[in-house]
């Protein structure tokens, strides 16, 4: 499961470094191949939107499968895409339907005892995570040997394979919950207006990801320019010491399912705000610059794992409709993150991206805080 995850979302990240190779093979302008990386966004968001509530009403085993057999397939369009408008609907196609990892997320919660669902979940997840890490050097190798459409052809081969798999392996878990696609899509909101609980972990978990998000943005502004002056490739590459976070993700659900996931959020956000301080010193610093984004990378793959256990603990019925919400904030929030960064960056350079890191992470305590002092408040009464 973690590993057609990983394969799911890849088709999402594909499209980053090979932008100039599509703008010349298409002979399309830079504006309209940058509008691929909005497109694909776009279409991820929509399908968290619209399609990971199905979940709750629909064969789960059916609708994963389905998703990721579109998914290959719309690869393959991709690949095959005579110019630049085709390429962006392709692009929308293959986000929306790469929502099947996160339906995958939500089944792994599903098949296991309470008592086991962090690790089940931080397993699954960790397929995504690394997913997204590996695509980009994974692309910009294929590209190398045959192009760009090479890419799209090669991964919808696996991901194909992965949704035979699935179906083959995967036991049937039927819903319980029987409603009407507009009713389920209204009872999602319903869930968020109810249950505070759900408000406060989705905006702590967009403000974190709009923590990472910083670094991911402004790190490849900090290595391009002197002192560093590293390729695109070399940039990369240091990305990929994100993968630690993959273990910490791992350890984390562990931990939360020791009965300690409160302790793994606090603890997770301290790390990740942390790692800013040390960021701070790695405008100059290659030390301090690894040291502070394996703290950021760690805190934020805690802070998303134990927020997922406790949501997916609420209620059972609607796991899929609690991580649709939360998903679609916390995406909105590294959207937020991102942007934030060029503004700062431009006018503070890379001491204002730190100090807005730290900032969106200090945020994320205090909403950490106000949820504790709920639970305290609901105890004591």
């Amino acid at each position: 499961m973690a590993v057609a995850t990983g394969l799911s979302c890849a088709g999402n990240y594909f499209a980053q470094p090979l932008l100039d190779l599509i703008t010349r093979d298409l002979h399309i302008s830079t504006t309209l191949a940058g509008l691929v990386v909005t497109a694909s966004q776009t279409g991820y968001a929509l399908g968290l939107l619209l399609i990971v509530p199905l979940g709750d009403v629909l064969d789960r085993r059916r609708l994963a499968v389905g998703l990721l057999a579109a998914t290959a397939l719309f690869l393959a369009l991709t690949a095959a895409a005579p110019n630049g408008p085709l390429l962006l609907a392709g692009t929308v196609a293959v986000a929306l339907t790469a929502v099947g990892a996160q339906v995958v997320v939500g089944y792994a919660a599903a098949l296991v005892p309470d008592e086991a669902r962090g690790r089940a979940v931080a397993t699954v997840m960790s397929g995504i995570l690394l997913g997204g890490l590996l695509a980009r050097t994974v692309s910009g190798a294929l590209a190398g040997v045959g192009g760009w459409r090479t890419v799209y052809w090669v991964s919808a081969i696996p991901v194909a394979v992965m949704a035979v798999l699935l179906h083959r392996f995967l036991p049937r878990v039927r819903p319980t919950a029987r409603m009407s696609y507009p009713a389920l899509l209204r009872s999602s909101l319903s869930l968020l207006r109810e249950m505070p609980l759900l408000r406060l972990r989705s905006t702590l978990g967009a403000l974190s990801l709009a923590s990472y998000s910083v670094q991911l943005t402004a790190l490849t502004f900090l290595l391009a320019r002197p002192p560093y002056g590293w390729s695109e490739g070399g940039i990369g590459l240091f990305g990929l010491l994100g993968a630690v976070g993959v273990l910490a993700m791992t350890f984390a659900g562990r931990l939360g399912d020791r009965g300690f996931v409160q302790y793994v959020t606090g603890l997770g956000i301290v790390t990740l705000g942390g790692g800013w301080l040390l960021l701070l010193a790695g405008d100059h610093s290659l030390l301090w610059l690894s040291v502070g984004l394996v703290a950021v990378n760690t805190g934020q793959q805690a802070v998303l794992n134990s927020s997922q256990t406790v949501l997916y603990g609420l209620r059972p019925e609607a796991r899929n409709r609690l991580n649709s919400v939360f998903m679609t904030s916390f995406f909105i929030g590294g959207a937020t993150g991102s942007a934030l960064t060029a503004v700062v960056w431009a006018h503070s350079g890379w001491s204002g991206v730190c100090l807005l890191g730290a900032g969106l992470a200090a945020g994320a305590l205090a909403m950490w805080g106000l949820e504790r002092l709920g639970a305290a408040r609901h105890t004591a009464h």
